[in-house]
């Protein structure tokens, strides 16, 4: 299963923490098959958002837990500001723009 093709997102590759991860959870791997891509490039934004690797991999955790559960999208995020094809939205920005002061 190691060498099995896992979907990633639109913008986002899979990281090799988040692949390993699914090489081990099947059940989780299900879920994150069934999600759209946008889906899965939010779930992988957020999971390499963090600057500290601990913090990563408490995203990583949380993230497979969470979409065992059923969770579509990562919750109180902001959404991945790395896709070129659409703007980033006014609300967005406004977050944005408050984080870096």
């Amino acid at each position: 299963m190691a060498n099995k093709k896992i979907s990633a997102g639109v913008v986002h590759n899979l990281p090799n923490d988040l692949r390993k991860a699914f090489v081990f959870d099947a059940v989780a791997l299900a879920a994150w098959e069934n999600l759209t891509p946008l889906a899965r490039n939010e779930w992988i934004c957020w999971v390499t958002f963090p600057k500290k690797e601990e913090t990563k991999k408490e995203h990583v955790v949380r993230l497979i837990s969470e979409i065992k559960k059923g969770k579509r999208r990562p919750c109180c995020w902001v959404g991945c500001i790395h896709r070129v094809d659409k703007p980033i939205s006014p609300s967005v920005q406004g977050i944005l723009s408050r984080r870096k002061k």
